[in-house]
């Protein structure tokens, strides 16, 4: 197979297996295999298309989506400072790494009280998009700082420069492509972390529609809520995956 021929059947594969996808899940609520709880694809394609349904659910998930982008950001920001800092001083990268593990083996059912009585219920989505983030971000950005050939990092040793310069002109340009990976699995993550933080009171989201819907038992409404937040998490994705391979051509 020529290196031509595999992306076009990689593709072909990917689309076959959405189709089997689609395919069974209406199969599986057409014939109620998994009970009523599972309706049929086309019920919820026929629900998000009502005006009603496109009404609620674009208000709801543009809330969802500006709760995860400042997440995004926020989570970003932090990381690539702490990365940062801790490449710039060396004692403290001990301390942020054990931080960070720590705080990201906290569940979220645990933190949620927590931020709600802190940081209030309409902030506490993007604080929990944020703490999804923030690991993630500062794993790959300490492995982006790390990746920098010994060669470079001795000459720039030899010809007297602080750390600080050494970060600037060495290890952020290389750690461009790390960034941009890290920003690629932190999207859908600011995504569920939001839709998450929306769960425990928020006035607004995919999130509350999600908890409604089922102690309401509407099951329309239910999935056609989490195939939106599944859209915008894959939507994410892709576009983030097209910058990261710009930042491969362009720094890797």
């Amino acid at each position: 197979m020529t290196a031509a021929a595999r992306p076009g059947t990689a593709a072909l594969f990917g689309i076959g297996g959405a189709l089997l996808v689609v395919v069974a899940a209406q199969l599986v609520g057409q014939f109620q295999l998994a009970g009523r709880a599972w309706p049929p694809l086309t019920d919820v394609l026929a629900y998000v298309t009502t005006p009603a349904g496109s009404g609620l659910l674009l208000r709801n998930g543009l809330v969802t989506l500006t709760a995860a982008a400042q997440g995004l950001l926020l989570g970003v920001v932090v990381a690539v400072f702490g990365a940062a800092l801790a490449l710039v001083v060396p004692m403290l990268r001990p301390g942020f790494e054990r931080f960070a593990a720590i705080l990201n083996a906290f569940p979220t059912i645990a933190l949620a009280p927590l931020l709600i009585t802190t940081a209030g219920r309409e902030d506490t989505p993007m604080v929990i998009a944020a703490l999804s983030v923030g690991f993630v971000m500062f794993v790959t950005m300490t492995s982006g700082f790390a990746n920098v050939p010994a060669a470079h990092s001795d000459v720039l040793t030899v010809l007297g420069s602080s750390r600080v310069q050494r970060l600037v002109r060495l290890e952020l340009p290389r750690a461009v492509p790390s960034f941009f990976d890290g920003l690629t699995l932190s999207a859908p993550a600011a995504i569920l972390g939001a839709t998450i933080g929306e769960w425990f009171g928020a006035p607004k989201g995919l999130g509350l529609l999600l908890v409604s819907a089922m102690q309401n038992y509407q099951m329309p409404l239910l999935w056609s809520a989490a195939l939106v937040a599944t859209a915008l998490s894959l939507a994410a994705y892709i576009v983030f995956v097209q910058f990261q391979r710009i930042a491969v051509r362009r720094f890797g």
